[in-house]
């Protein structure tokens, strides 16, 4: 089985080291194409008004200088040459990608952009309370047996798969749980204005919000719950219900 690794975190992220581990208790046909610099909320950015280049550091791992979508197409139509990927895993993210964070995330980007090239693809994230905390023996520990058991069990062509570790020790999982996406109810984006060396204003985004009490069955739960959650996701956005009650008052005629 031919893999090709990604992230949004870049190159040289901790997280990608985890995944490579993952990888390569899978097999020893493993490929790293990753973005030169950390590319967290690009969702599924392309970089179409500047030129892409890459960066090759051995044979079979090479940096791109875009986003984790870039990173894909690159890998997937150049740089692995005519023989495509049998499988995609972005990540190990460093920090979860539950809820609303599906949108904007960069790992789940990349493993759509796989998706939509045809190639099964898997986002892995760790939850974690502070970033440089992060327990990465914990997706070391269980991530290649949750990809052999989703490769066992398979999926729909058009839906990746997302998983997210738990904030905890490899032995203290509480188990494993195919969930919906849920909803924060306490979360709030802001941006801190802040002054430079040369006193210009320049703004950095931060989060505020405490844990919600999200449902039994969705992705938040079951990770506040020390579960690792598997989330099926796919790029359908209709809101069906919506779709019927306008056809309904538009369409008279």
């Amino acid at each position: 089985m031919r893999i090709l690794c990604s992230n949004d975190d870049g190159v040289h992220a901790r997280g990608l080291e985890s995944l490579e581990k993952i990888a390569r208790a899978l097999s020893d046909d493993v490929w790293v194409v990753a973005p030169q610099e950390e590319q967290s909320g690009a969702a599924r950015a392309l970089t179409l008004a500047h030129p892409l280049r890459f960066r090759q550091y051995d044979e079979r791992r090479f940096s791109v200088s875009g986003t984790p979508s870039d990173a894909v197409v690159m890998g997937v139509t150049r740089i692995m040459g005519d023989k495509k990927p049998d499988l995609i895993l972005s990540g190990v993210n460093n920090g979860q990608n539950l809820a609303e964070d599906v949108t904007v995330s960069g790992t789940i980007a990349a493993a759509f952009q796989g998706m939509s090239l045809g190639v099964p693809s898997i986002a892995l994230s760790l939850s974690r309370l502070e970033r440089h905390n992060a327990r990465w023996e914990t997706p070391e520990a269980h991530g290649a047996q949750i990809v052999r058991d989703l490769l066992k069990a398979g999926w729909p062509s058009d839906v990746v798969v997302n998983v997210n570790f738990p904030d905890c020790a490899p032995d203290d999982v509480a188990g494993v749980e195919v969930t919906r996406q849920g909803h924060r109810d306490a979360f709030q984006l802001f941006a801190e204005e802040r002054q430079d060396l040369r006193g210009g204003t320049y703004y950095w985004y931060g989060h505020t919000g405490a844990r919600s009490n999200p449902p039994e069955g969705t992705d938040l739960r079951a990770v506040y719950d020390g579960k690792i959650s598997i989330t099926p996701l796919h790029l359908a956005l209709t809101h069906e219900d919506s779709f019927a009650s306008l056809t309904k008052a538009l369409m008279k005629s």
